[in-house]
Parts: structure tokens; sequence; C-alpha cells
């Protein structure tokens, strides 16, 4: 009888002398990226799509040239790297730490191993984070779904600061749903009502799937989809195919890295937290090259400005 491997281990990982073997120095980082971006040479300007490119001896002030909108261009050009004066070469360990890390990496552990700021090394994961978002489709089939709530506790709090409106006070509703077998989707939302249940579930889930929810009233009446339940109130946990055991597991993991590894996630920026661990959750399956590589490409039309992080809310 063959013996159960544990976790994910039909995948193939990478350890960090791996890592330093495949990317030994700065010119590595570049053909990775280079080739992610541009596969089979057909390299293109960023900024007008022109194909007539060619390379600039000595790679200053820029490594590309384009003919047509007479620029200079590199692969940083018009992604979420872009301005970035840091070395691709950081950008690779960040993306396998960030990838590698189940629980997620603190930026004050980015900051130690890429020997950058911690201020830097905050910027780059909250870009990273940024590119995790889902492709958009529909979860189908069989869903779970199910709400947490991240926060800190009101017993936590110093006297003047408590809100003394219950358990849940302070605390941001976080909606998820995960298909069996499949993918996760969750964003943090205004509260736990059943408006914002249903249209978090229409944009999530395709009509005609079956949902399998807790007890909780904000999920009756969703006429589109085929629903069972379990009533955790009086301890049913499961029965017979009804149950939210995966997408709690997910919360689980999200709050293990809360504690664990980050402490505390803003309200502001909560749904890039939430973007990483639903992204990361997503990718497991895949070898971890092929996870940097998938993040590396999501990379690609997105810009975020430090300005745009730290802007305060509309």
């Amino acid at each position: 009888m063959a013996h159960k491997a544990p976790g994910k281990h039909y995948r193939e990982g990478m350890s960090a002398i791996e890592l330093f073997e495949l990317f030994p120095n700065e010119q590595s980082a570049h053909r990775w990226f280079e080739n992610l971006r541009w596969p089979d040479g057909q390299r293109t300007c960023p900024r007008c799509t022109s194909g007539r490119t060619k390379r600039v001896k000595g790679r200053k002030p820029m490594p590309f040239w384009c003919s047509d909108c007479r620029s200079y261009f590199s692969v940083k050009v018009g992604t979420i790297m872009e301005s970035s004066k840091l070395p691709l070469r950081k950008w690779v360990v960040a993306l396998y730490l960030m990838n590698t890390n189940l629980k997620g990496v603190s930026s004050m552990k980015l900051h130690r191993d890429l020997g950058v700021t911690q201020k830097t090394a905050w910027m780059m994961a909250q870009k990273i984070r940024e590119c995790w978002a889902g492709d958009g489709h529909p979860l189908s089939g069989e869903v779970e779904i199910d709400e947490t709530f991240v926060g800190g506790k009101e017993k936590n709090r110093h006297a003047s600061k408590k809100l003394r409106a219950g358990p849940l006070a302070g605390k941001t509703t976080v909606m998820g749903v995960k298909q069996r077998n499949g993918a996760v989707r969750a964003e943090p939302m205004a509260g736990p009502d059943s408006l914002s249940a249903f249209r978090f579930t229409r944009r999530n889930v395709a009509a005609g799937s079956t949902l399998y929810t807790d007890g909780t009233n904000i999920y009756k009446g969703m006429t589109a989809y085929r629903q069972e339940s379990v009533n955790h109130s009086v301890g049913e946990y499961v029965r017979d195919q009804a149950h939210t055991n995966g997408i709690e597991s997910f919360w689980a993991m999200l709050k293990r890295g809360y504690m664990g590894t980050y402490h505390k996630m803003s309200v502001k920026h909560l749904h890039r937290y939430v973007n990483e661990f639903a992204g990361r959750a997503n990718y497991r399956h895949h070898d971890t090259i092929v996870q940097m590589s998938i993040l590396a490409l999501a990379m690609v039309g997105k810009r975020m400005r430090w300005q745009d992080l730290t802007a305060d809310p509309v």
C-alpha cells in the first residue's frame, strides 16, 4: 500500500539554494522577466506596442529602444515595478518568499532578507499583493460560502479605546467562497448583511451552482442557487455533503497570518492581504517557479505609486 505523502507532494518546490543557483546574478533575473513578458523574443514597446525595437549597447539608459515612439524602455516599464530602482533580482527573491511562506512574510522580514529599508519592503509587498487579485471568473458547481471578522479583540483594547458595542465592534467583515476542490474568492465588505452577501455571491458564483452555507440568515432567499446549510448553533457541522469546512480552513490560514505574521491588517489595505492569501491558496497546486511566473506576469499592466498607497481613502 503506497504511503500518502503530506501536503501538495506532487508539486515541485524550490529550496533557497536552488533559487540562487537559478538566479546567480542580476543578468539572470533580467533574462527571466524578459522571457516571461516577451516569449520567443517577440519584444514589443510597452508604450506604443510597436515591434520595431532594438537592444541598446551597454543597456544605458535603458536596455531597449523603440524606433516608433523614439523612447527607451526596460522590462519594468508598464508593470508594477516601473520607476523602482531596486534590482530585479531582489524582486525575484520577494516573489519567492511571498509565494512559499503560507502565512505571509512581514515587511521586517523582507527588509532583513533583501537588504532594503522596511519602508521599501512594505511597498514591495503591497505591490505584489495587488497582483494576486482574482481573474474575475465566477465559481461554479459545489461552492461553500462563509464570512469571518478581522480586527483586534475588544478585551485587548486600552480602556480609552474600548468601543463597548459587542465582540464584533471594530472588526471588518470578510466574505469568501470556495469551490469544492477549486479556487477561493474573498473580499472585505461593509457589513454582514443580506444585500452585501447577495451582491458578493452574484459577482463570484455562477447561477445554478449549489451553495453550502451555515445557518446565518444573510444567505437565505438566494433563489438563483440551490442551497444546503448546516446549523452550527446546534452543533451540526457536517451533514452528508453539506459543510463549510473548506472555506473555514481558508479562514484559519488567514487568521494564522494575521496573528502570527502581520499582527495587524489595516482596514485601508485589508483587501490586499486578503488577495495575498486567496491568491496563494489558488496557486498552491503549481510548482514554485510556476507560482512565481504567474505572479510576475500579473505585474504587467498595473501601476502603483507611493502616493497611491498612502493617500487617504476616497
